[in-house]
């Protein structure tokens, strides 16, 4: 088996590329709290609202029938079992397959932040779902998430699902700052490096990846 070591210029740029993609990883990161701070208000449901905590006076659906007969509504799972019949990523979220109290099961995209919980725990207490509607959309034409979602049991109805989300779902900061700081981490090291390793060749440290073209000399010289 043969063992290849990068050159000592391409470990040192390498280096150097990462010191250099600290600086503006530090300036993300002091900005970055201040937009999650903008972007979590966005993203603060207000109780009552779609995808809001469900107060006393939302009414209950029992069923599929009720669903459909009330613009919005709130729905009561024993513990946790809304998120134990498992779910599917549809578009851009995902969404819980929950079972109504008559047993029929439906999908739902659900605000995990407005689910409060009655008992002692939540897996022996009720858990009131967020404060939903009817989206009506045909979810077969996903035949991907219907297969997730419909993995256990199939769903009772598929011309529709529950929006219990609304504005809200929004990430954690830590989730938030991650992904543009390491974008940011890698851009930079991807444009220092070559720069950096260019500049070496040209004062003469380092070898040339590829030697410059001599100036042919004119016939009249």
């Amino acid at each position: 088996m043969r063992y290849h070591q990068l050159r000592f210029d391409i470990w040192l740029c390498l280096l150097l590329s990462f010191l250099l993609s600290l600086v503006p990883v530090k300036i993300a990161e002091k900005v970055l709290p201040q937009k999650y701070e903008e972007y979590s208000q966005e993203h603060t449901v207000e109780e009552g609202d779609i995808g809001g905590v469900a107060k006393e006076d939302v009414f209950k659906a029992q069923s599929i029938e009720d669903l459909l007969s009330h613009d919005t509504f709130t729905v009561v799972s024993p513990g946790i079992q809304y998120r134990n019949r498992g779910g599917g990523y549809y578009n851009d979220g995902y969404m819980n397959a929950v079972t109504l109290p008559s047993g029929e099961i439906v999908a739902a995209r659900i605000n995990e932040e407005s689910v409060t919980h009655e008992g002692e725990s939540i897996f022996s207490g009720d858990s009131i779902l967020p404060v939903g509607k009817i989206v009506y959309e045909d979810l077969t034409s996903h035949e991907t998430f219907l297969h997730q979602i419909e993995y256990s049991e199939k769903l009772s109805r598929t011309d529709f699902y529950i929006d219990m989300l609304g504005n809200g779902g929004k990430m954690s900061q830590e989730d938030y700052t991650e992904a543009p700081t390491t974008m940011i981490q890698v851009i930079t090291i991807f444009v220092a490096f070559p720069i950096l390793h260019a500049l070496g060749a040209k004062i003469g440290i380092f070898p040339y990846f590829w030697a410059p073209r001599k100036k042919q000399k004119s016939e009249w010289e």
